[in-house]
């Protein structure tokens, strides 16, 4: 079964490129948002299970008609997010009807 993965690159200041796959999206309080984690090809899994994973919470803003921008929130937020993220019973469309 192969599925599509929903992969964004990010450039750092010195040139680097950083392959992230959004997890999920979520919609609170008007404004969607993301959970990312840094992608790893299956073929390239290192096998350490234990090692924990990088995860990145972002703002999904529309940039034209086709195009998204992916912006970091402040520490505060990603805190609030995060909880929402990790509850059991977190369901997209619970958050979807929070537009004003």
């Amino acid at each position: 079964m192969d599925e599509e993965r929903d992969l964004v690159v990010f450039e750092d200041d010195d040139g680097n490129e950083l392959t992230l796959e959004v997890l999920d999206y979520l919609a609170y309080e008007g404004k969607e948002y993301a959970l990312l984690t840094e992608f790893v090809e299956d073929d390239e899994d290192d096998g350490d299970e234990d090692e924990p994973i990088e995860a990145y919470i972002m703002e999904v803003r529309p940039v034209g008609e086709d195009q998204e921008e992916f912006v970091p929130v402040d520490d505060d937020l990603a805190e609030v997010l995060i909880k929402i993220f990790e509850s059991e019973d977190f369901d997209d469309d619970v958050f979807d009807d929070e537009e004003e």
